[in-house]
Formats: C-alpha cells, sequence, structure tokens
C-alpha cells in the first residue's frame, strides 16, 4: 500500500508538471528580446493584509448571520466587492508590461555592474509603485511608476568580486497598488550578461618600456642620435629628467597652472612597448598578474602609446585606441576561463 501510494504521489506531480508547463515559463530560462507579461507571467497572492481582511469579512459575515444584521449583510458585501475589485486593479497595474535589455557597460573586478532594464506601457492605463530588483535581495530598491503610453528605466547594481562573465540573478518585479491586499508579481531573467575585468593593481611599477616586462619594470626608453623628435607631452611619472622640454617649461605661465612636459620621441629603440604575460615574475599569483597587466594596459592608453600584447598564444601588434583596449581587456578577463 505504501508504495502505491508513493507511486501515486508521483504520478500526481508528474502530471501537475506537464499541465502547468504548457503555460507557465520554464525555470531558468533566458528572455531575450522583448519581453511582454501576459497573463502566463503574472502571479497574484493575498499579502498578510489581505489575509487579515479576508478574516475580519468572514467575522462581519458570521456576525450578520447570528444577528440578522441587514446593515451588517451590505457593510460585509460592500467590503468583499472593494478586495475583488482591488484584485483586479493589482493585476493589471503589472499585466502587459514590454521589458527590454538595455545598456550594460563593462567593469573592473570590485566595482558595480549595472543591468538597465526598460518598461513600457502600451495601454492607456498608468502604472504606479512598481518595485523592481533581483530575486536574491531582501528587500526591492527600486520603485518606478509609467504614464500611459510612456516608458521607464531602472539601472540594477550588482557587486562584482571576480573576473570573468557575470550572469545576474533573475529580476522581480511586484506590486501592491491600489490598496495592498493582494501582491502581484513576475519575473525576468535577462539573456545578457556582463563581463567583469580583473581589477587594476594599486601601486604597480611603471610602464615596462623596451620590451622589458620584469617585476620592476623600471627599463626606460633609450635615446640617440636615431630617435626623431615628434613633439612634447605631459610629464609622466617615471619619465627620465633628460627628456624634460625645459625651453618650453620656461615659457609657461605658472599663473596659468603651467606644468613640466616631456619631449617625446618616435624610433626604433625609443618607445618599444611590449605588454608580455610571460616575462613577470613567475611567483606571483596569477589573479595579480592579470591585475598588473590590466594596469599597464590602462597606463598606456592614458599615456598614448603604441603597446603590443602578448598573453600564451595571443599576440597583437603595437597599437592604441578603444578597440584594442577592449581586446586586450577581454583577454585578460578571460584568461583560463571558458569563453562560453
Amino acid at each position: 500500500m505504501a508504495v502505491a501510494g508513493r507511486a501515486g504521489r508521483a504520478g500526481f506531480r508528474g502530471w501537475l508538471r506537464r499541465s502547468t508547463g504548457k503555460w507557465l515559463p520554464r525555470r531558468g530560462a533566458l528572455d531575450a528580446g522583448e519581453v511582454v507579461l501576459s497573463q502566463r507571467r503574472v502571479f497574484i497572492l493575498p499579502t498578510r493584509a489581505g489575509i487579515g481582511f479576508a478574516v475580519l469579512l468572514l467575522v462581519l459575515l458570521i456576525g450578520s448571520i447570528n444577528y440578522q444584521l441587514g446593515l451588517g449583510f451590505a457593510l460585509t458585501f460592500l467590503a468583499l466587492s472593494c478586495a475583488l475589485v482591488d484584485m483586479v486593479f493589482t493585476y493589471r497595474n503589472l499585466a502587459h508590461l514590454a521589458l527590454q535589455q538595455g545598456r550594460m557597460p563593462q567593469v573592473f573586478a570590485g566595482q558595480e555592474a549595472q543591468f538597465e532594464l526598460h518598461l513600457s506601457n502600451r495601454t492607456k492605463l498608468a502604472r504606479y509603485g512598481i518595485w523592481i530588483d533581483f530575486d536574491d535581495v531582501k528587500e526591492p530598491r527600486h520603485v518606478v511608476d509609467v504614464k500611459p503610453d510612456g516608458s521607464a528605466a531602472v539601472l540594477l547594481a550588482v557587486p562584482t568580486t571576480q573576473r570573468g562573465w557575470l550572469q545576474p540573478a533573475r529580476v522581480v518585479l511586484s506590486t501592491r497598488f491600489p490598496l495592498g491586499l493582494y501582491r502581484a508579481w513576475s519575473y525576468w531573467r535577462p539573456a545578457a550578461r556582463a563581463l567583469v575585468y580583473p581589477r587594476p593593481e594599486e601601486g604597480a611599477p611603471p610602464l615596462p618600456m623596451s620590451g622589458s616586462a620584469s617585476g620592476s619594470g623600471r627599463a626606460g626608453p633609450t635615446l640617440d642620435n636615431r630617435d626623431d623628435f615628434a613633439g612634447v607631452r605631459s610629464y609622466q611619472a617615471g619619465d627620465s629628467p633628460r627628456q624634460l622640454a625645459w625651453r618650453q617649461i620656461a615659457r609657461l605661465d605658472p599663473s596659468l597652472g603651467g606644468q613640466l612636459v616631456t619631449k617625446h620621441f618616435e624610433g626604433a629603440t625609443g618607445d618599444e612597448l611590449v605588454l608580455d604575460f610571460a616575462t613577470l615574475p613567475a611567483h606571483l599569483d596569477l589573479e595579480l598578474r592579470l591585475s598588473r597587466m590590466t594596469r599597464w594596459v590602462l597606463d598606456a592608453e592614458q599615456r598614448a602609446l603604441p603597446y603590443a600584447f602578448r598573453l600564451g598564444a595571443l599576440h597583437y601588434d603595437a597599437a592604441n585606441g578603444a578597440a584594442h583596449q577592449a581586446a586586450c581587456l577581454r583577454a585578460l578577463a578571460l584568461y583560463g576561463l571558458e569563453a562560453a
């Protein structure tokens, strides 16, 4: 009998999963593109206040029956009608909203990754008091109102601790408008993910000029007669005092915020900058080496210095610019990880 009972319960659970699976969204499924909160995506249940209100209605009904109170019956059914109307309006406050993933800038480990969510209301019904946040957050932090035929945007922040791809938790949208007797909610699982770069090292050694990527990184450009003068630039920490452009410095007016400037040379031996992961000290931790490479990439871009990049089998020729920086940082973020 016990075996038959367990078999019956298993069969009922299987039937229930098959039946609800036809209209409920699959758990863990990612929502790509625009998602409309149709009837199958909006859930509603009474709140604690709603349950207390139902108990109150039951007490009023029993008292009206026992004492034959006509006004008691009228009050009970009037309150019940208000509760039913509130249920309809709570559901309508969330249903048929259109959701779409917005911008998702890349960040460094330790910063907050921001996921932008756009809500579009294509109906003539205004939406009020919609709470939005990730499912793993105890109390929602964002509330928005959406005007008829209007839209709103919400930035959801997620703290990051390590490099690589970051897949956020599912987003919960809920509302208790207008009376708070019911809570309607829906789930949205963004298909997009954020790429987290390694954390730049604090106090990293200077850039390894002339292709020297030793731990100290103090090798600097050598100046000889074969170098071509290319102009002057702002002084950077680590520049040799021999490169200071004294004539230009003398012409600067200190009252106008004058600063030190450095001669900039171009040539075969002048400014060769190679960021090679293999030449970093082997005793350093992997994440620390990646953080140092990240810092050097950012420093080279800030100083507008062309740099070659080598990370394992990946080699990039000397260049600079946003595309070159993004490619190098992406390689550092996914090094040793599955780029799925």
